[in-house]
């Protein structure tokens, strides 16, 4: 399989300069990777406790928010 690769612009020369990733730029896009998809569950999960609590109290969304204003 072929390394990803990366293009840069350089402004002075007009120039494209594709060049494979290095292993570090690898390393940190799976690192951010994780930590993104870390995130979307993060908030997934507290979604659904929202949810889960509304429905428990027995009042919608709107209503809790006329109660928290």
């Amino acid at each position: 399989m072929a390394k990803p690769t990366v293009s840069e612009f350089n402004c002075e020369l007009g120039e494209i300069i594709v060049r494979e990733l290095t292993k570090q730029e690898i390393e940190q896009i799976a690192i951010d990777q994780a930590a993104a998809a870390q995130e979307l569950a993060d908030k997934e999960a507290k979604a659904q406790a929202k949810a889960e609590l509304l429905k428990r109290l027995g009042i919608t969304e709107d209503e809790a928010k006329l109660l928290l204003n």
